[in-house]
């Protein structure tokens, strides 16, 4: 045990510790409490030995924390192979969000104070284990639910996930944010402690997860937490031989689909890739946008990373600022700085406007410049929803192209493409776990409408023996439809014994996905989609532009925005000046922009949800063999 007093200054842990310097730090505040990171498989764990005692402290080594083990409402579906070959974006990105707590929750930590300094605890972890993807994650608001829960919360995980996410859709409207996380104090079935759709990072529908606080320790909710939103972000979980960075005993990796003990503190080069996959095809949009500082939980301080009001620049404290244009110590510039942080500065100076800062990232993104006055890249738009893209057959969606072509090729490799229509229809038809539209509140497979087959179970054509994925098995359906035998692939994940069965499926149409003319799914219903914005703006841009996220024109090259109505050098109000620096990117954007309708193409993003399974055999199911 070691003692020492509580002040307002940051200890030299180092000393403390075989004067080794720690790789990380991450400390709550009030009572001292953190995580101290010196190596891969040499980490501590900082706590006041009680609630009103701020003098005395106790170390643990993190092999001897009480962390309770669980699993992932995910299963072993594997994510895509990387087909980007590139690295991480060398630029830190942000998500904002909101944790809610559930009354049950918040009952078990006695008063709101309490749990409010549990929460920003947890929150410091879950900034930590992403800094080193190039990624903080700031929160900017905590909601204790101390009278009723304003959502479904129960013992079935899937259906607590599904009525948080839509609650979630009310609370955007009033808090801006980019993913929303609840915790809970009620036990899920089986051994799940938490449950996120894969790929929901920004969208409006399905960014956020569900998370048991389960430990005893905030750092056992803080893991389980990073792990859901690496789901939001694409990361699947880990298979055999991606968790290299840290051995079992080490605690593994976050993605791993079971915490173990000690607890995972690294992502693994397959949740890497993962990421730069999302990005590259255009996930992720909100990210690049930055999150209002005022609304930071905890107030502002100097060090924490963030710029906020009396701050000319933030590169955390001194002993891990590496920032050459920023003085540490008081968050102030240094002399002949214009900028210390942002993607239009370099070398301290602000880049030239009209500087490309951020190239589209696939075929529904658009393109950002500098505007020479501020550090910062302009905030992200892209094609609005409704735009057309995959040469008409599919729309844009949150800045990403969905398609039933994409999702085959995500689930079952090259080749794959889509079944016949009336594989859809028939197989969904069933109402059960071969061929359904999702599940009821209840747990209980819904049946299909014939006008909703397409956003039911994906139905796929391949030649693979199998689809992607360690438990992830075929389930084949052979059916006549104009007087020929046509062969139906559907996907079914196995839960495993660590698992249970209520599971979001990798094998249901993504949200957003064309389902016919003016037509997505959405809620597992192939619904009406208005774009009466889109043709109310593209109407406004007079034939020479494209429209935005903002509902704004974004001119082809030769005419100016606002309206696309003047001789100009293309852009929009949004996107800051355009140069033609790069003259030849530009050409060749805006040649993909003029070859296209104007409901434009949207890129190929594959949301789809991860479970378990594990086993090969066929059944006979409703008078056909299924073969898996």
């Amino acid at each position: 045990m070691m003692h020492y007093h509580h002040a307002d200054y940051q200890p030299n842990i180092a000393d403390l510790l075989r004067n080794k310097c720690p790789n990380a730090l991450t400390v709550s505040y009030s009572f001292l409490r953190g995580l101290i990171v010196l190596s891969s498989n040499e980490t501590y764990y900082l706590e006041p030995e009680g609630e009103q005692e701020i003098l005395h402290h106790t170390f643990y080594h993190t092999d001897d924390l009480p962390v309770k083990g669980g699993t992932c409402g995910h299963g072993h579906q594997t994510g895509p192979e990387n087909m980007f070959g590139g690295l991480l974006k060398p630029l830190h990105q942000r998500v904002s969000y909101s944790i809610q707590v559930g009354i049950k929750q918040c009952l078990s930590h006695c008063d709101f104070e309490k749990t409010k300094r549990r929460i920003m605890e947890i929150a410091n972890y879950v900034d930590k284990f992403y800094r080193a993807l190039n990624i903080r994650v700031p929160l900017i608001g905590l909601e204790v639910w101390t009278e009723r829960d304003q959502c479904i919360i129960n013992e079935e995980p899937n259906a607590t996930l599904w009525s948080f996410l839509q609650w979630r859709q009310k609370l955007k409207s009033r808090k801006k944010h980019d993913n929303a996380q609840l915790l809970t104090g009620v036990i899920f079935k089986g051994t799940t402690i938490g449950m996120a759709p894969l790929e929901g990072m920004c969208s409006l529908e399905n960014s956020g997860g569900i998370n048991v606080d389960h430990s005893e320790l905030p750092i056992g909710a803080a893991a389980t937490m990073a792990h859901e939103i690496g789901h939001n972000f694409g990361m699947s979980h880990d298979h055999e031989g991606c968790c290299v960075e840290a051995t079992a005993e080490q605690g593994g990796c976050v993605m791993a689909a079971a915490t173990g003990h000690p607890f995972p503190k690294v992502f693994s080069r397959c949740s890497k890739k993962d990421l730069d996959n999302y990005f590259q095809k255009g996930g992720g949009m909100c990210l690049f946008n930055m999150p209002n500082m005022k609304d930071l939980v905890g107030g502002k301080r100097c060090g924490n990373g963030f710029v906020e009001d009396g701050e000319e620049c933030d590169c955390g404290e001194p002993e891990e600022c590496t920032n050459d244009c920023c003085h540490a110590s008081n968050c102030t510039l240094k002399e002949d700085a214009q900028c210390a942080h942002g993607v239009c500065c370099e070398g301290c100076k602000l880049k030239q406007a009209g500087t490309m800062c951020r190239g589209p990232a696939g075929t529904c993104d658009l393109p950002e410049y500098c505007t020479g006055g501020s550090p910062y890249c302009p905030s992200n738009v892209y094609l609005l929803d409704g735009s057309s893209c995959q040469s008409g057959n599919a729309y844009c969606y949150n800045g990403m192209c969905l398609t039933h072509e994409q999702q085959c090729l995500q689930l079952w490799g090259y080749g794959a493409r889509p079944a016949h229509d009336a594989c859809f229809q028939d197989v969904n038809a069933a109402g059960n776990a071969f061929g359904n539209c999702g599940k009821d509140v209840h747990g209980n497979y819904v049946k299909c409408e014939k006008s909703d087959a397409k956003c039911g179970k994906i139905q796929c054509h391949s030649a693979a023996k199998k689809p992607k994925g360690t438990n992830a098995v075929s389930i084949d359906t052979t059916i006549r439809t104009d007087g020929i035998e046509v062969k139906c692939r559907g996907t079914y994940v196995y839960s495993t014994q660590d698992g249970q069965g209520d599971l979001p499926d990798p094998g249901l149409v993504m949200t957003g996905t064309k389902c016919g003319e003016g037509k997505v799914c959405k809620d597992r219903r192939c619904q009406n989609a208005s774009f009466t914005e889109l043709e109310a703006c593209i109407a406004r841009c007079n034939g020479h532009g494209v429209c935005n996220s903002n509902g704004n024109c974004h001119c082809n090259g030769g005419w100016a925005p606002p309206y696309c109505d003047k001789p100009g050098l293309g852009g929009s109000v949004d996107s800051g000046p355009v140069q033609y620096d790069s003259e030849l990117h530009l050409r060749s954007f805006y040649h993909s922009l003029l070859s296209l309708p104007y409901p434009r193409e949207k890129n190929k993003a594959n949301r789809y949800y991860s479970q378990r399974g594990d086993e090969s055999g066929s059944v006979r199911i409703n008078g056909r063999t299924k073969r898996f």
